[in-house]
């Protein structure tokens, strides 16, 4: 029936602008551009949202990847956004549970689909930016952290990422800038000093990288271990970057 709609809007416009002068032509048309949201409308209308399923799919997801159960999660969650595809915040869980599967091309398209429906949604930007940053797509990622900076200017996530991102171009002082910011917003986070204490490795400041690592060091004792640098690699660290974390440690 919605696609009976639509065509029969099409024909009519066709029909009535092939009648006209092209001004009048062009006038109509304008009249009868239909935004974005009412598209969306007449493409999945209300009465077929079923939002109290797809909540109830949303945690059944978040609990599967709690159990480390991904491919239940994933299962679960493409349940929520296809029964409420006007949630964005479903697809960001879709996304983000995709990106720890490892399936980082899928989780980039699903958390963009979710950005059109809202592009200034700041955990969508923020698990994005995280996508792209590990993929190694550095100019995407710093364009879609610092939009997520933007619009919300405490965002340590942003200010983080962005570190990392920005030591791996390299551009040292703004990595160091960056990774200051993130310390100021969270301090009690000991990733964002292992990011200034990297910046400041790059920059050969041994001494401002040791004091800083010892700042993370102080929030998890395990960081004075080799093995738990590991973990890095979910917190947006290449691996070439834990290299140099390593070599960080070792100054202690």
């Amino acid at each position: 029936m919605r696609l009976a709609v639509a065509g029969s809007l099409y024909l009519w416009a066709a029909y009535l602008g092939a009648c006209a002068p092209t001004e009048a032509r062009q006038s109509l048309l304008a009249t009868l551009a239909l935004s974005p949201t009412v598209m969306e409308s007449l493409a999945y209308p209300e009465f077929l949202i079923d939002a109290g399923g797809a909540a109830a799919y949303r945690q059944q997801g978040i609990t599967a990847r709690q159990q480390d159960d991904l491919v239940g999660a994933i299962a679960a969650l493409k349940t929520a956004v296809a029964l409420d595809p006007t949630h964005v915040p479903s697809y960001v869980l879709l996304g983000w549970t995709q990106h720890l599967a490892g399936d980082r091309e899928t989780a980039i398209v699903t958390l963009n689909q979710g950005l059109v429906r809202d592009p200034e949604h700041v955990p969508g930007l923020n698990a994005l930016g995280i996508a792209y940053l590990v993929k190694g797509d550095l100019a995407a990622a710093i364009a879609t952290h610092t939009q997520a900076k933007t619009l919300k200017a405490d965002n340590e996530i942003a200010y983080y990422n962005l570190s990392l991102a920005y030591q791996r171009l390299p551009d040292v002082a703004a990595a160091i800038a960056h990774a200051e910011q993130a310390t100021q917003l969270e301090p009690y986070n000991p990733h964002p000093w292992v990011a200034l204490a990297l910046a400041h490795w790059n920059d050969q400041n041994t001494a401002a990288a040791v004091a800083n690592y010892r700042q993370a060091l102080q929030l998890d004792g395990r960081y004075s271990e080799a093995y738990h640098l590991e973990h890095l690699l979910r917190a947006g660290f290449s691996a070439e970057q834990i290299q140099q974390v390593e070599e960080i440690r070792t100054q202690l």
